[in-house]
């Protein structure tokens, strides 16, 4: 598992999604990215309000390696579950989800091959025939 975020940064990042004005959405997840670049579910909210494809993209791809980094600084060895059902898991998962669905999106379908095949792989429960 992740490790889990502080309650403040917790209670931030539900105020940012739930802001209706999408401006200030992004905003404000900016600022809790750039406070706590380690904060996961900051990129992949991101990577949700991001204004074109390619922005997405980045967004998405740097919350999955901040979410790698810290599995593997967690004692994760590259193989074994990650799931969903804990929610300290779910911004990395996101972020993985969002990185397969933009690659389709742009083009990138070996690695939209890869993003789906290691979700299965790390929730089978969750993310069985995922694909858009």
């Amino acid at each position: 598992m992740l490790p889990s975020e502080p309650s403040d940064v917790l209670a931030a990042l539900a105020a940012a999604v739930a802001d209706p004005d999408l401006d200030a959405r992004r905003a404000q997840l900016q600022a809790i990215a750039a406070a706590r670049p380690r904060c996961v579910s900051a990129w992949a909210a991101l990577g949700d309000t991001a204004r074109d494809d390619i922005e997405a993209y980045a967004y998405y791809r740097v919350g999955y390696h901040r979410g790698l980094d810290q599995l593997r600084q967690s004692g994760w060895r590259g193989s074994g579950y990650v799931r969903g059902s804990h929610p300290e898991n779910r911004g990395f998962l996101s972020a993985l989800d969002g990185l397969r669905r933009i690659a389709a999106v742009i083009g990138e379908t070996d690695e939209a091959d890869r993003c789906a095949e290691f979700l299965v792989q790390l929730d089978p429960s969750r993310f069985s025939g995922t694909q858009d």
